[in-house]
């Protein structure tokens, strides 16, 4: 499609951001009834075919991201870990032909239990991925079952057990408030995934979004808000005294072991993403744009070939860019420098601030010079903060 955009009032990007790059598999074994990610249920995978457009999406974009430095790559899904490890092998070895990926660049899949085997695991350790994050979600049997997952708590344990000896660093998932779930429940998880000794936990508060099962049809029963908080709270609690510490809304980690990839989302870097319905943010000098690809997987597989995979572009206007830039900044329990709004968005500082006064005001932001951060109240209320920053 024909490229539309309107490029945007500043000053201009004196220095392009740090460049990741995101791949999307998009299949799993089945969907489960709260996702609403861009996955899809399939018996048979064309991974060879699918391959070949990823690659041939990735040459496609190569005049977009030309000479630019990949920081980190991320597998997401879907569920990656279905796809072979030769196959990711060969993904990674385009990338590397194609782009200059960095010396010791994170290199991250996704995986899920049930579809993982320490034979698999080894190969995608030595394909080059150098971090897995699995998604757990609980141990407990009852809650799997749920929450529609394809493992029980042993594949979970089994799974995290060979995530902790074939990796340095790795992920776990968690969520909580699950239906029926009590606090004791909660913890317990916890517990258990602690006895991994993972270096990073992201613990998930469910959502019941709307174009799921559980948003529309089948909507189960959940704690109400007061436990919900309570448990976010024990958590937090908790997970700070075994060391890991909250980073972002729902991200722990220990020294040196947060995660690069989403560091560079919430610092509003760039990131190119290929695959079916991957999005990308791209910065030139005087414009930042954001891409989709075709979404429906045989449908991208088609397009790429003719050249038409780009679903959508547009440019981010003046008045979209402060909510955009702390939409993902202020993610951040420590924030981000002053400095890096003007760095990323072209634009002074004092475009917002009006946004910035109401906040402190209100005591959602810290009021320190030359620093963007939530308080602790603008953390538990997050959505009450970037409403400050919407355009109009």
């Amino acid at each position: 499609m024909a490229e539309s955009v309107i490029r945007f009032a500043g000053s201009g990007l004196r220095v392009q951001p740090p460049l990741s790059l995101y791949i999307h598999l998009p299949w799993c074994v089945k969907k489960c009834p709260y996702c609403d990610f861009n996955s899809h249920a399939a018996q048979g995978i064309p991974e060879t075919a699918y391959i070949d457009a990823l690659l041939l999406d990735l040459e496609r974009a190569l005049p977009d991201i030309w000479g630019r430095a990949i920081h980190t790559v991320f597998f997401g899904g879907g569920t990656p870990s279905l796809f072979s490890a030769d196959g990711v092998e060969r993904i990674l070895a385009a990338v590397r032909t194609l782009t200059p990926l960095l010396p010791g660049a994170e290199i991250t899949l996704e995986a899920n239990p049930g579809t993982v085997e320490a034979a698999r695991f080894a190969g995608f350790r030595e394909a080059g991925v150098t971090r897995v994050s699995l998604g757990i979600q609980s141990f407990n049997p009852q809650h799997l079952e749920v929450l529609g997952r394809i493992h029980d708590g042993d594949e979970a344990r089994r799974a995290a057990e060979l995530a902790a000896t074939h990796f340095d660093t790795f992920n776990l998932d968690l969520m909580f408030a699950l239906p029926g779930q009590t606090l004791t429940g909660a913890l317990a998880d916890l517990e258990t995934a602690l006895g991994f000794a993972p270096p990073h936990l992201s613990a998930y508060h469910l959502t019941l979004e709307p174009n799921t099962p559980f948003g529309h049809s089948a909507p189960p029963n959940l704690p109400d808000d007061d436990l919900a908080a309570d448990m976010q709270l024990a958590i937090e609690a908790r997970l700070n005294e075994a060391g890991l510490r909250h980073y972002e809304t729902s991200a722990y980690a220990r020294p040196h072991h947060a995660s690069r990839h989403n560091l560079n989302y919430w610092r509003f870097g760039d990131y190119l993403g290929i695959g079916a319905g991957a999005h990308s943010k791209l910065s030139f000098h005087d414009r930042i744009l954001r891409q989709m690809r075709t979404k429906h997987p045989q449908q991208y597989m088609d397009a790429v070939r003719q050249g038409r995979h780009i679903a959508d572009v547009r440019a981010l206007t003046r008045s979209d860019l402060p909510f955009e830039f702390m939409m993902n900044a202020l993610r951040l329990n420590d924030g981000v420098a002053a400095a890096l709004f003007e760095e990323r968005t072209g634009l002074p500082l004092c475009v917002c601030a009006p946004a910035l006064e109401q906040a402190q005001a209100r005591g959602l932001m810290e009021t320190g010079a030359g620093h963007l951060q939530p308080t602790l109240q603008g953390q538990r209320f997050l959505n009450d903060l970037l409403e400050l920053f919407l355009p109009g």
